[in-house]
């Protein structure tokens, strides 16, 4: 599985409530979610972002409160994904059992700026830099959370199996 998109670039220590205020925590609408993703840390960035582009990040992405708005909006916005130097481990196992794909390259955060063109390779981890002609190591996607990504999220992969007698 490839994803391809530009690179919007953010430090480090981006909690919860930089990717998603707490203010528009009042709805689990994952669209209204994502009219306001990154709002407290680009207020533009909403409008400067495309589908399929990607969040660039330093170290302890997604640090803060657990609460899961902060992947779906991410996801809802259309962003193919986050690269970050490190994540906060309960946004790590979140960002999965949301269905958003996360990749941890200390090398690629170091050498991105922002705007490059990237196309990211789950099977291999790589990381390739198509602006600079670069390529960077990430570990591979487990097979296991392709599936939860592929599904939509851990919700919808759990629903998939108990209708095909998986989990009954």
């Amino acid at each position: 599985m490839e994803l391809k998109g530009y690179s919007f670039l953010f430090g480090d220590d981006i909690d919860t409530d930089a990717i998603i205020p707490a203010r528009y925590l009042n709805t689990s609408d994952p669209a209204e979610l994502a009219e306001h993703v990154m709002e407290d840390a680009d207020p533009d960035f909403a409008n400067r972002f495309q589908a399929g582009d990607f969040i660039v990040a330093g170290k302890n992405f997604g640090c803060g409160s657990s609460r899961e708005h902060a992947p779906i909006a991410i996801k809802a916005a259309g962003l193919s994904g986050v690269v970050a130097e490190s994540f906060a481990r309960i946004f790590y196992r979140n960002a999965f059992n949301m269905g958003l794909p996360i990749f941890e390259s200390s090398e690629a955060v170091a050498d991105i700026e922002s705007g490059d063109e990237l196309k990211i390779d789950m099977d291999s981890g790589q990381i390739h830099n198509l602006t600079k002609g670069r390529s960077y190591h990430t570990l591979p996607t487990p097979p296991f959370m392709k599936e939860l990504i592929n599904a939509g999220g851990l919700v919808p992969f759990v629903r998939k199996k108990v209708e095909n007698g998986g989990y009954a």
